[in-house]
């Protein structure tokens, strides 16, 4: 089953940075005095100049991750390739984002500050320079880096949600089998459960144009299609 509570950035505690909730990508924002619109085309990457799945999968496990970090990873990638196919982007470049960008978790666990700086310098030719750029963005509030466009904040918001769903799942009887976007909702005003998952983050889904009721609905419909392989599924 799914650890929780381990990074989702609702606090750091070094002194001088800047609060995790900051919401550096609100900010943004309402300096734009826009919403994102201006399209990424990360489906033209070509696939032969990133790293391939397998190749993914075996650098994912090469720090000693925990297996909830494995499974996180997995999550992750399954929310970002569905929106990626949402947004009509590259699902392989946003998938195998989505499954690297807490690389350096393990290494980093006691310095925040480091943590998605580290994945990027580990993943300079494996990756595009927009992916290096989604994973320093996706930890924002503790390392600085700017958020700076959709892949940005399908990234942070991405990663995070599944923080939420996953948690719901295990205190359900089916798992995540059958669960409703209202049922969700519930949870997401309840602070106190899986009070470490951020939901300020989760609703920057407005910042790529999603309304929080239809990023939910993806999520839940993409980590489903993974349930036993994230331990979520009625037989667990």
């Amino acid at each position: 089953a799914l650890e929780l509570g381990y990074n989702y950035r609702k606090g750091c505690p070094k002194e001088g940075l800047p609060p995790c909730g900051a919401l550096d990508a609100h900010v943004w924002r309402h300096e734009e005095k826009t919403r994102i619109r201006r399209p990424t085309h990360t489906k033209f990457f070509k696939e032969s100049t990133m790293i391939d799945r397998d190749a993914a999968l075996e650098l994912l496990r090469e720090p000693g991750p925990e297996p909830h970090l494995v499974q996180h990873g997995l999550a992750s990638e399954a929310v970002m390739r569905a929106l990626a196919s949402h947004f009509g982007e590259g699902e392989e470049l946003w998938g195998l984002t989505g499954l690297l960008h807490d690389w350096d978790f393990p290494l980093t666990a006691n310095d925040p500050a480091r943590h998605g700086l580290e994945t990027a310098e580990k993943l300079e030719g494996v990756l595009p320079s927009v992916a290096l750029q989604a994973i320093r963005a996706h930890n924002a509030e503790c390392n600085g880096c700017k958020v700076d466009g959709r892949f940005d904040v399908a990234l942070r918001c991405g990663e995070t949600v599944t923080g939420l769903i996953s948690a719901a799942a295990l205190v359900r009887p089916t798992g995540i089998e059958g669960m409703q976007v209202s049922s969700l909702k519930k949870k997401m005003k309840d602070k106190a459960f899986a009070a470490s998952v951020n939901r300020d983050i989760i609703r920057q889904c407005a910042d790529m144009d999603m309304t929080l009721e239809d990023f939910l609905a993806l999520a839940i419909e993409a980590m489903s299609g993974k349930a036993a392989e994230l331990g979520l599924s009625k037989a667990v």
